[in-house]
């Protein structure tokens, strides 16, 4: 395969991940013209079209889907070879995706990503965010993905338990000030509850007492703040306009710093379990190896919640292995 021809496909695979021939050429440090052009004269040396372009958007072709279904593996493995072979002077490198929920991806992930990359710094990270939900990015080496439910995660992908992450209330000191802090659920009826304002979003929660006990049932009244983004209901509270349910990843800075305070800390109200999920290849990168090993590391591996338990705050071994 020439040199050329190689560089073309990296330049098309980066186009479809980026999204534009513009953000292709940000990627790759390169200028918007030489991107389309190289597009254009692969597509010219293949004898068919593989991007459809309009003055907003890119979409694949049937035939350019089929292709980089057959390239990114290629390249895949070519990257790997390239990383083996470098592997004798004992260096990690290569390029690594990793793709999750925009909150996990800020709350968490660029925290601990300067410690990773202090370790290995010829391992270069690009970050995606995708929908929430219970299958990995395609595209990603590694997609952390957040489960509900008492069954372990499932597929044709291979997944490792990082930790759990637990349903908490949070509120503002001065909205607790102002209003007092309730002690059991019921007691939350004479607050205002930030609920997101969606169909499949119950106003129902089951409290279970942390030392045993029976489930309360409260179902929380409409508050005068209401948001279909569950992320604009824990800003607002940080705002002092209530209480809000988060997960105690997406908040457990707030919890340090004291912008946010627990509500109703003796009370369980849900359970998510958080994964790293791979392709199912017999033979993993060592970067991916490496950064498996370190989540596990960082966020203990266990079912229990780290950001909670302020294992994980601040995070450890900053500095070279």
């Amino acid at each position: 395969m020439a040199l050329d021809h190689l560089r073309a496909l990296r330049i098309f695979v980066k186009v479809i991940d980026e999204g534009s021939f513009a953000g292709a050429s940000r990627a790759l440090d390169m200028t918007t013209s030489s991107i389309t052009r190289s597009v254009a004269d692969l597509e010219e040396h293949l004898g068919s079209r593989l991007i459809n372009r309009t003055t907003r958007s890119l979409s694949l072709t049937e035939v350019g889907a089929t292709y980089l279904e057959r390239v990114r593996p290629l390249l895949d493995d070519l990257d790997e070879a390239d990383a083996q072979a470098a592997a004798a002077t004992g260096e990690v490198r290569g390029r690594l995706r990793v793709a999750s929920t925009t909150s996990f991806l800020a709350s968490n992930l660029t925290r601990l990503l300067p410690v990773f990359q202090a370790r290995h710094p010829l391992v270069s990270v690009q970050l995606n965010a995708i929908r929430p939900g219970i299958e990995p990015d395609e595209s990603a080496d590694v997609t952390i993905l957040v489960h509900r439910g008492p069954d372990p995660l499932d597929g044709h992908f291979v997944a490792r338990l990082l930790a759990h992450t637990e349903v908490i209330l949070c509120a503002s000191p001065a909205y607790l000030a102002a209003r007092g802090r309730p002690s059991t659920p019921e007691e939350l009826l004479q607050h205002e509850v930030l609920v997101p304002d969606l169909p499949f979003v119950e106003r129902v929660t089951r409290f279970r007492p942390a030392d045993g006990g029976d489930t309360v049932l409260v179902e929380a009244r409409a508050a005068r703040t209401t948001s279909a983004h569950p992320e604009l209901l824990v800003m607002a509270a940080r705002d002092g306009l209530g209480i809000a349910g988060a997960l105690s990843f997406e908040v457990a800075r707030d919890l340090e710093r004291g912008t946010l305070e627990r509500v109703l800390p003796d009370w369980d109200i849900g359970t998510l379990q958080v994964y790293a999920a791979m392709p199912s290849r017999k033979h993993l990168p060592a970067r991916t190896r490496r950064f498996i090993e370190f989540l596990l590391e960082q966020l203990g591996g266990q079912p229990v919640d780290p950001w909670l338990a302020g294992t994980i705050t601040p995070p450890r071994g900053a500095g070279p292995a």
